[in-house]
């Protein structure tokens, strides 16, 4: 079992930055893919960003290329979102889940452990 524990969301006027970590427990963390979703009320799930176990490997959505930049430190067992000139159509929850699939895979079906999730929203 791998326990994940978003935080890092809040309250940021548009152009503005966050940073989002997720803290995992449990399982070797570091063999885990890991993998950033929103969902927006009203809208379905959507991938935003995923790193591979080593982090040599990432993958993002259209929507937040050159914005949001995914990173990992396995030795605090954390990943991080750091999102930059948001939007406010980055406002969603954003949840982090993770996967022994190898790579950076932006399916949610991958993905078997999840957090529940921290809010952003962005005021314009």
């Amino acid at each position: 079992q791998v326990q994940l524990a978003e935080s890092g969301g809040g309250l940021m006027q548009a152009g503005g930055s966050l940073r989002l970590s997720c803290a995992a427990s449990g399982r070797t963390f570091s063999r885990f893919s890991v993998g950033w979703f929103r969902q927006a009320p009203g809208k379905a799930r959507e991938f935003v960003a995923a790193i591979s176990w080593s982090g040599a490997d990432t993958y993002y959505a259209d929507s937040v290329k050159g914005r949001f930049t995914v990173s990992r430190d396995n030795t605090k067992n954390t990943v991080y979102l750091q999102m930059n000139s948001l939007k406010p159509e980055d406002t969603a929850v954003y949840s982090c889940a993770a996967t022994i699939t190898e790579g950076a895979p932006s399916m949610s079906w991958h993905y078997n452990y999840w957090g529940r999730g921290t809010q952003v929203t962005v005021s314009s």
